[in-house]
């Protein structure tokens, strides 16, 4: 009881920002683009741990279809893989990627508004960032 106490005072002492880390992540990233000197290494790691935050921590609207609802569920949720905190809604956002017939409709809800956009753009231009940093010589000079 003692634990749940101390996480919850923690998130509130950094006033929400816990879950923007990946942000920062994102920003060190392209600052290690501009500062050719940090390596593949560490760009790779900032990759990684951009795309983790975007597919499983950002913050953007579920989407999962709901009855009488054509843009679905408007709940908070965390990643764009993930529902919000119904546990069926995460369920069919995964099951969304599996079932060839609703892979458009998952895909569509990537750029349902400003928040899904920005963060699937951040999360293809890092993975594609780690890409070119694991494949040497790709990048010109």
């Amino acid at each position: 009881m003692h634990c749940m106490a101390t996480s919850g005072a923690r998130s509130k002492a950094l006033g929400g920002l816990g879950q923007w880390w990946g942000v920062l992540a994102g920003l060190l990233l392209i600052a290690a683009w501009i500062n050719s000197s940090a390596g593949p290494a560490v760009v790779i790691a900032l990759s990684a741990l951009t795309v983790a935050w975007c597919l499983f921590q950002a913050p953007v609207t579920c989407g999962a279809p709901v009855r009488g609802r054509d843009d679905g569920c408007r709940n908070n949720a965390s990643g764009i893989l993930l529902g919000c905190h119904i546990r069926q809604h995460r369920w069919q956002k995964l099951k969304m990627l599996i079932l060839r017939r609703q892979v458009r409709q998952f895909c569509a809800g990537l750029f349902s508004d400003g928040k899904a956009t920005v963060v699937t753009l951040a999360g293809v231009g890092s993975f594609v960032s780690g890409l070119v940093a694991l494949v040497p010589g790709v990048v010109v000079h």
